[in-house]
């Protein structure tokens, strides 16, 4: 049964075939594909302890609920979709599991360290592209609030020494990724580009990154859809988890 029915202005939607269920604003910060992307690579263990540096409506936290681990702290610093990421963990029956704080991540400082911090940062540059008419999508878009060196320093100060931190960015912000990444001591440990269709080149990226790594494990790109414009086989599986 429905415990918590959208309000005025919500859109009530379902994913992996059911099993989760998320509110989002009609005209708010709505979620992409960014998310399902990131919640499949991800990889955890049963005893990890997780954080998430920013999470919207909560839906990346969400998705990753499939997967096993101890607990989650998801951090979001806007009022409005902190409240509503609340609201989609107690629909989803996970506040023993997920804990949404209403943070500025730059201020976050537990007494503990992480096993695995993920993130989907801001992509846009606060002075690239234009903003939209609403704050709520801006702030989740642009690097208003924070940007792509502020995550990586969080993410070195609260990453355990043997943790993992995982990421999807812009492809075309790649340099910038690696020079903040090198900057906090942080390495890559895997990463795979994701393109639209087949032979092009790649718009965004995942990256698993740690404070120790011999090598960088390139895999194969993801190819989101097939040539008649349908979701690849691959992108279907990830986005039915």
């Amino acid at each position: 049964m429905n415990t918590q029915p959208k309000k005025e202005g919500e859109s009530l939607d379902t994913f992996y075939r059911g099993r989760i269920r998320i509110l989002q604003k009609t005209r708010g910060y709505r979620f992409s594909i960014e998310a399902p992307l990131l919640a499949g690579f991800i990889e955890t263990d049963p005893e990890d302890e997780v954080l998430e540096l920013g999470t919207a409506n909560g839906i990346v936290s969400l998705l990753l609920s499939v997967k096993p681990f101890k607990s989650l702290t998801a951090l979001e610093i806007q009022v409005s979709l902190a409240e509503l990421a609340r609201r989609n963990v107690r629909l989803n029956h996970l506040q023993d599991r997920i804990k949404i704080v209403r943070q500025d991540l730059k201020k976050f400082n537990p007494a503990k360290k992480y096993d695995i911090v993920f993130a989907n940062p801001p992509y846009f540059e606060q002075n690239i592209g234009r903003l939209s008419e609403s704050m709520e999508i801006s702030i989740a878009k642009h690097e208003i609030k924070c940007n792509i060196f502020d995550v990586m320093k969080k993410t070195a100060e609260l990453l355990r020494d043997t943790g993992q931190a995982y990421f999807i960015f812009s492809f075309r912000r790649r340099a910038d990724f690696i020079k903040a990444l090198n900057t906090n001591r942080l390495q890559l440990n895997k990463e795979r580009h994701i393109v639209p269709y087949k032979g092009l080149k790649p718009n965004l990226f995942l990256s698993k990154c740690g404070f120790k790594s011999d090598t960088t494990n390139l895999l194969p790109p993801l190819v989101l859809y097939n040539d008649d414009g349908r979701y690849s086989q691959e992108a279907e599986r990830i986005f039915s988890g």
